[in-house]
């Protein structure tokens, strides 16, 4: 899929990570029936760093408005003003998006697009704020910043694709809080973001315009240590594993299946976002151990 897609030859900025990617939903998804879901939620992952990259490295605030505008209309009509490569995006988006919804609506006997096309606004809003931000190099208040970075994390949107595809509880009421961000799915957003934003500064591969909330709060506290900051974002870190757990056990109407999707989300965020330089993350070794390490499949295949 993803080397028919051509996305990767077409946008030279931007990520090629396909195997990095797949990597999110074999941890989330581990139960061996949901296979096809694996590969399904791995499509709308691909697509939001390559948008991520495409708000960060290529376009100008006038080009990504236009982008996130053409989202907002859901027409293929709508890519006639926009650039080339903007154009091969959107196009990627539209149909991976629709062929989404079809698939689900044969599988499951419901239509996700409209909260699927609801997902996908919300977070490029969220991106053309940081990219108004801190393209002119303005520093939002702290919490200002983590409200909208929490949506721009794109916790919301593979989700809520995972949500239907696994066709599980799928009801007005449950589809309905999904559509609202529930708070089961911002808490998990929020441990990314700050696992993120806290590991992200000791990247020296890490640019682009995407700011951190270690670097807004400080400016909200002057004379604030970096020690300090990360102290102060590793309890809020806690607090949020708090309020998962929380979530988790409390009664709620998404089903258990996808409550474990959340917390298996929180629990590989560690992994995902683990920086030392230049040396290789603790992902590489994951990935080797899992995919290319006869041994490791001798054994779990026994």
């Amino acid at each position: 899929w993803w080397k028919d897609l051509g996305l990767a030859k077409e946008l030279e900025f931007a990520r090629d990570e396909p195997i990095k990617w797949y990597m999110w939903p074999m941890a989330c998804l581990p139960d061996p029936r949901f296979s096809e879901e694996r590969i399904e939620t791995t499509k709308p992952l691909s697509l939001i760093y390559i948008i991520d990259d495409l708000f960060d490295f290529y376009g100008n605030i006038d080009e990504l408005i236009l982008f996130t505008d053409a989202v907002k209309r859901w027409d293929l009509a709508a890519i006639e003003q926009l650039p080339d490569c903007m154009k091969v995006c959107y196009k990627a988006l539209y149909d991976t998006t629709n062929e989404f919804a079809l698939r689900t609506y044969i599988k499951h006997g419901w239509n996700p697009l409209t909260s699927l096309i609801k997902s996908w606004i919300r977070l490029l809003d969220a991106f053309l704020q940081e990219a108004k931000w801190f393209g002119c190099g303005h520093v939002p208040k702290s919490e200002e910043y983590l409200k909208n970075a929490i949506v721009s994390t794109g916790v919301h949107v593979i989700l809520v694709h995972s949500f239907f595809s696994m066709g599980q509880g799928i009801t007005h009421k449950t589809v309905s809080l999904m559509d609202d961000f529930p708070t089961i799915v911002s808490t998990t957003a929020t441990i990314l973001r700050l696992c993120d934003d806290l590991e992200g500064h000791k990247d020296v591969n890490c640019d682009g315009n995407d700011g951190s909330y270690l670097e807004c709060y400080m400016k909200d506290h002057p004379g604030v240590s970096i020690e300090q900051t990360r102290d102060y974002m590793n309890q809020q870190i806690i607090d949020a594993w708090k309020q998962l757990n929380k979530e988790c056990f409390n009664t709620n109407p998404l089903p258990s299946s996808f409550t474990k999707l959340c917390l298996n989300a929180a629990r590989m965020v560690p992994i995902m976002y683990s920086y030392d330089g230049n040396a290789p993350s603790k992902l590489e070794a994951y990935v080797k151990s899992l995919l290319y390490d006869a041994s490791y499949v001798q054994n779990i295949s026994q």
